[in-house]
Parts: structure tokens; C-alpha cells; sequence
């Protein structure tokens, strides 16, 4: 989840500081350029870890302050694929499932990565999975997709919102879910004017992006709602 990131910077240090460790004064200076911040093809950055290497402070022709060359590691969050993190639901909508850690809100679950099947109810603005899905009442049987690998049979929406309630698992806003990381993703939102093929409607319409975000799947066995898998756990253990 986190990694250290080697990076390479010239530094200046305002003349109040000039009265403490030049390492301390740097890390500061570092912490307050870099925390927080999205690094294209890097990640978020959390802190300076340490200070590799540092030139000598030198003073630029009117300037007060102390500029320094400085190899420095940070610490990144930056999840790898297929990593198995534990988060907690922030929101749903009919896109899929939008996740925190707290410090970082950017990661989704699209619908495509739901255990299937599994519809989003907008009474409860959560989605649900049926893990015995049955037949519903009045409705067509479900039909299978040829293209597909698979011969699970595929529900509507309609068929799906159709089961009772008591059949559904749902995903509840701040749960804590176990999710595995599927792949990140880099925008670089650059700023300046609308661009004549969009015209100014397209771009006022559109949804920002968020500069750095991570996609993620519960549609294996194991992941989903940590008190999906709760009881399972205890009767193993008792098995045992």
C-alpha cells in the first residue's frame, strides 16, 4: 500500500530557520511542498521518510534564502494490483461504489467488479448481492449469455429488485468492506480554455476526475463486506 519514492528537488529555506539543523529545516520545507500531494505516475504522497542527500546552501543574488540540492525518499501510497486492502463505503449510485481510507477517497468499485449478481436499490441507495438468488415471482426465467465463458444465468434489474428483502446482502454506506485492488489510474487535469470540439455546454456538463484514483473488485470469494464472511470464519474455527 505504501512505497518509498526516491525524487530530486532544489529547496530554498526562508532566513527564520536558519537557527536550527539544516536536515530539520529541509524536511519541513519538504513536508509542506510535497504532503498531500499528487504526483503523476508516483501517487499520493504522505511524508518525507528521510533525507538522502543534501548539497550545500547557497545564497542567490537578491535573495535571502538558503537554496538547497536535495535527493530525499517519501513515502507514497500507491497500492499494487491484486493488493487486498480493507476500506469503508463512502457512497453508492447506479455507477458502482465509491470508497475511503480516511485519508484518501478516491477509490471505486464499478458495477462490473459486484459479486453477481447484484443490482443497486435506489430506496436504500446501496447495492445488494443475492448469494441464492431464486426464481422471481411472475417473471421470466432468467437467460444465460452465450457469449460468455460461463453459464451463470443473467437477472435483469427489474428481477432482481423483484426478491424479497430478506434475501439481500447489502452493501451499507460505512461499512467496513475488503476489496482487492485492480488498477490505478493518473489524470492530469491541466487548466485553460474549453477546447473548440467540446464547446462550453460539453464542458460544464462533465464530471470532474480526480487526479489520481484506484479501481477495485469484491467479485471474488473472500471480499465484500467484512460481516459477510463474519459467521462463515466462526463455524470454521468451531469445525476445527
Amino acid at each position: 500500500m505504501f512505497v518509498l519514492s526516491i525524487i530530486k528537488d532544489t529547496v530554498n529555506v526562508h532566513p527564520t530557520y536558519f537557527a536550527i539543523p539544516p536536515e530539520q529545516a529541509l524536511t519541513a520545507e519538504l513536508n509542506k511542498k510535497y504532503a498531500n500531494r499528487i504526483l503523476h505516475d508516483v501517487g499520493l504522497c504522505i511524508c518525507v521518510f528521510d533525507i538522502v542527500e543534501a548539497g550545500e546552501g547557497k545564497v542567490r543574488y537578491g535573495d535571502g534564502f538558503l537554496w538547497y540540492k536535495v535527493v530525499f525518499r517519501l513515502v507514497v501510497f500507491r497500492p499494487f494490483a491484486s493488493e487486498v486492502i480493507l476500506a469503508k463505503v463512502k457512497s453508492s449510485d447506479e455507477d458502482g461504489i465509491r470508497l475511503t481510507l480516511g485519508f484518501f477517497d478516491d477509490m471505486y468499485i464499478p458495477t462490473t467488479y459486484l459479486p453477481q449478481p447484484s443490482a443497486f436499490d435506489p430506496n436504500e441507495r446501496a447495492h445488494f448481492w443475492l448469494a441464492n438468488p431464486p426464481t422471481p415471482t411472475g417473471s421470466p426465467p432468467p437467460t444465460t449469455d452465450p457469449s460468455s465463458s460461463t453459464t451463470e444465468p443473467q437477472y435483469t434489474t427489474h428481477q432482481l429488485l423483484d426478491t424479497p428483502l430478506t434475501s439481500r446482502m447489502y452493501i451499507d454506506t460505512s461499512s467496513v468492506i475488503r476489496v482487492r485492488v485492480e488498477h490505478d489510474e493518473f489524470y492530469d487535469d491541466e487548466p485553460g480554455p474549453p477546447k473548440a470540439t467540446e464547446g462550453v455546454m460539453g464542458v460544464v456538463g462533465e464530471r470532474r476526475r480526480a487526479a489520481y484514483s484506484v479501481v477495485c473488485s469484491i467479485a471474488e470469494q473472500g471480499l465484500g463486506p467484512v460481516s459477510w464472511w463474519k459467521s462463515e470464519e466462526g463455524d470454521e474455527m468451531e469445525e476445527e
